[in-house]
């Protein structure tokens, strides 16, 4: 081998080594995530939640606009559904936003929502019941070609008998094949829809994100945290529901933790004294669902460092109460 061709052949060599070095990361970040969407259970980890969700966060909008879904209601606990910008102060990080880039109501924003169930022993008694009223709540929120929902039940680990579809009567069926029984680890089944399945659900488009959870909010076996749960959903800017399965008549534990994980989120927990009434609890549900306004707009002194920044919204008419989110989690970059 001459001296050129030994030349070129070591040139080539090494070109062919820097393609290599540089694509292999790649593809094993692409294989890591592609194998980590799948899951719906793993382990907690601190480093991997703070990766992912600063990451997927910034995907597909301005990481500088927030948006925020909230409904208005009267004294008498009425949807107040004809208010306009001019009748609501908005304050982010206790300062008034640097521009308001949209305010709208949305009746037809399309819904992605998450019906957690517990299976646990605790409420066998009734299950059968919420199962129907369930069903009945799909069968009325889910619109063909527009919503999409799925299904968990959970007790000691979470199931999803049913993943995001549009199909009524698939979701039927995933709320038939769960099976009661076993221990309650609710702050874990919240935790896990939230990153597994909102975090990831990304949308070139706004969407309602909610999550409507039937339980006593009896917690015995999770991993994580209320606290984490909690955050999660706000990462996921996820509105969660709940519905008390506990018909003692007495305000219990319980019932507590499930109005604190609701509030935090802007959402609302629901305390049905009878079976009967878990069936308008559903109802009421439905109706806020469809109630809601939503406002856009650029924070004052907004820096993408991950940072906690609270929300808040309020009437400037007497007598309206507005429910929204406490606040959110800023994108890191």
């Amino acid at each position: 081998m001459n001296y050129a061709s030994c030349y070129r052949w070591l040139i080539t060599a090494l070109l062919a080594a820097c393609v290599m070095a540089c694509t292999a990361p790649t593809l094993a970040r692409a294989q890591d995530y592609a194998s980590a969407a799948v899951a719906v259970s793993p382990t907690p980890s601190a480093t991997d939640d703070d990766s992912q969700s600063g990451t997927l966060l910034t995907i597909h909008k301005r990481v500088d606009e927030v948006n925020v879904l909230f409904i208005a209601t009267d004294k008498h606990g009425k949807f107040v559904r004809d208010l306009g910008q001019s009748d609501f102060a908005i304050l982010d990080d206790h300062k008034p936003p640097q521009s308001i880039i949209n305010f709208r109501r949305e009746t037809d924003l399309p819904l992605h929502m998450g019906l957690l169930i517990d299976v646990s022993g605790s409420v066998h008694g009734r299950f059968e019941f919420e199962q129907d009223a369930a069903i009945s709540f799909l069968q009325h929120s889910i619109r063909a070609g527009f919503d999409k929902a799925f299904i968990v039940g959970f007790n000691t680990k979470s199931q999803m008998p049913q993943d995001f579809t549009d199909n009524v009567e698939l979701l039927s069926a995933g709320v038939h094949k769960l099976q009661d029984g076993g221990g309650t680890a609710l702050y874990d089944a919240i935790y896990r829809a939230c990153k597994e399945k909102f975090l990831k659900d990304r949308n070139d488009h706004p969407v309602r994100k909610a999550i409507v959870i039937v339980s006593d909010g009896e917690d015995n076996q999770s991993e994580y945290t209320r606290a984490q749960a909690i955050e999660m959903a706000q990462r996921a800017e996820v509105i969660i529901y709940a519905i008390s399965t506990d018909d003692s008549g007495l305000i219990l534990r319980g019932d507590k933790v499930l109005e604190q994980i609701a509030e935090a989120t802007g959402g609302r927990a629901f305390f049905p004294f009878k079976m009967k009434d878990i069936t308008h609890s559903f109802a009421a549900i439905e109706d806020e669902l469809r109630s809601q306004y939503v406002v856009s707009y650029k924070p004052a002194d907004f820096d993408a460092d991950g940072r906690y920044r609270s929300i808040e919204i309020s009437s400037l008419k007497k007598d309206l109460q507005v429910r929204a989110r406490k606040g959110y989690f800023a994108p890191q970059q």
